[in-house]
């Protein structure tokens, strides 16, 4: 059986169209290949509407912060994220082991030691350490257990720690078809099931929406 994988960029407009992961008729499709899918991922062109730069900021990050990228493919936030904590950690977590293998192959390269790559699995992201931040972005619609996940994905988190969902909007002229698309007022009432509060919202991007939910207090 061919692994799913998380992915944190959708291949529209490029020409290419793979199967989604982690949805039930398309689990089969795999993301091995690093160095092909790197070239798509991490294309220049993505910066203008992604503006990594802008959320990452909007983040408000401590120096020493801790920070997990779920879904983190071949290190497009991951990267970036270690120059905005040069005292913390970044763990990019993806289910891929090529995407895996690639990331910590980039981080060394780099010489980004603040970097570790991490295997997860699609319903444990194995975070070997408690984060001040997860992150994960168009990730959220593939996790098919989201109540579960979420749950193991609170018990990962620092106190105060947060949950930062991206995801794409219903009428964004990209990502997966319409109907594997979740709102966001789905992903609220999921993560309030799940034990989480919104503490912020942002609207600054164009093609996709920007949640970020703390863990609700017992």
């Amino acid at each position: 059986v061919i692994a799913a994988v998380f992915v944190s960029f959708n291949l529209a407009g490029t020409g290419m169209q793979p199967s989604f992961a982690q949805t039930p008729s398309t689990h089969q499709h795999s993301f091995a290949g690093a160095e092909h899918w790197a070239r798509v991922f991490d294309d220049p062109a993505r910066d203008e509407w992604q503006k990594p730069h802008q959320v990452i900021q909007a983040l408000n990050l401590a120096p020493s912060s801790v920070v997990a990228d779920i879904g983190s493919g071949t290190g497009y936030f991951s990267i970036r994220l270690a120059h905005f904590v040069p005292k913390g950690r970044v763990f990019g977590v993806d289910i891929e082991p090529d995407m895996v293998k690639y990331l910590a192959d980039r981080a060394k390269r780099d010489g980004l030691t603040n970097v570790t790559a991490v295997a997860g699995r699609p319903d444990d992201p194995r975070l070997p350490a408690k984060a001040d931040l997860v992150m994960m972005v168009d990730v959220y619609h593939h996790v098919a257990d989201r109540g579960q996940y979420f749950r193991k994905v609170r018990n990962s988190l620092k106190p105060g720690g947060r949950v930062a969902i991206i995801d794409y909007k219903k009428d964004s002229p990209m990502g997966p078809p319409a109907s594997e698309r979740i709102t966001p007022d789905a992903v609220k009432a999921e993560l309030h099931s799940a034990g989480y509060v919104l503490v912020k919202e942002h609207d600054f991007l164009p093609n996709q929406y920007f949640l970020i939910f703390q863990a609700a207090k017992s």
